[in-house]
């Protein structure tokens, strides 16, 4: 068994929340991510499941230029030395999650570390399934000797009938279903390799790019399917914001 390189160090765990969209589809009056559910804004409920999660080293909270509402609202409640603000986000999320890697590089991350992407508005999101990703990830990181394992994200199978619509907007065919996978987040994959895949796409305005996994798929890897949970659902619609007090309200209710 060969010993460790003297000078070898040790791959850390970074969080990116890109937390910079204007939430249009969810009509409301200002961004999703700050509207209350239970009494604080959305996103606190993503900062306090990382905040759960010792082992990641930093969280990077990337919110669109000038944006000062997370700051004044948010970061003074959680622990500074584990949470950090961007003001770099992008005209996308890809572009987003693309200058807030070079923001972690640019604070001393290595490029050989993990970075966990996640969605500000996936605000169900627990400790347990982000150390589940973790240590998926890990040990089949560990176990890929040739290193052809280039990350993981959290999923669910798709239990629903797939089906395509016409220009009418009725049903055209129906797809088969096995196989197929709803994406989630975290995302976790190394932050080299990510911010080169993205690279590659930024001259197109990141084209095609829907997720982390899309951008290292789009450069021949195959990340792990890690089962995720139907409650961690990405609050989108406004008829999500009722959905989501209803779920946090039952983990508070006593059993």
């Amino acid at each position: 068994m060969k010993s460790a390189a003297p000078n070898c160090r040790v791959a850390r765990c970074h969080a990116l929340i890109p937390c910079a969209g204007s939430g249009s589809r969810a009509g409301a009056a200002q961004p999703k991510q700050y509207q209350p559910i239970g009494g604080v804004p959305l996103v606190w409920h993503t900062l306090t499941a990382f905040a759960g999660v010792p082992r990641i080293a930093q969280t990077l909270i990337v919110t669109a230029p000038g944006d000062d509402a997370l700051a004044a609202r948010l970061l003074d409640r959680l622990p500074h030395d584990a949470f950090a603000l961007a003001d770099c986000g992008g005209a996308s999320r890809a572009e987003s999650v693309f200058n807030g890697l070079a923001r972690l590089l640019q604070r001393g991350a290595a490029g050989s570390d993990w970075v966990l992407v996640h969605d500000a508005a996936r605000c169900l999101i627990t400790p347990a399934l982000i150390n589940r990703l973790i240590d998926a990830c890990l040990n089949a990181a560990s176990a890929d000797e040739e290193g052809g394992l280039s990350g993981a994200l959290l999923a669910m199978p798709l239990p629903d009938t797939l089906k395509t619509a016409d220009a009418a907007g009725r049903a055209a065919a129906t797809l088969p279903r096995e196989g197929k996978w709803l994406a989630q987040t975290p995302q976790m994959f190394r932050i080299a390799p990510l911010h080169a895949a993205l690279a590659a796409r930024a001259a197109s305005g990141f084209a095609g790019i829907t997720d982390e996994a899309s951008a290292m798929e789009a450069v021949g890897s195959r990340p792990l399917l890690v089962r995720g949970s139907a409650h961690n659902i990405k609050v989108t619609w406004p008829e999500d914001f009722a959905l989501a007090a209803a779920l946090l309200q039952t983990r508070h209710e006593p059993a």
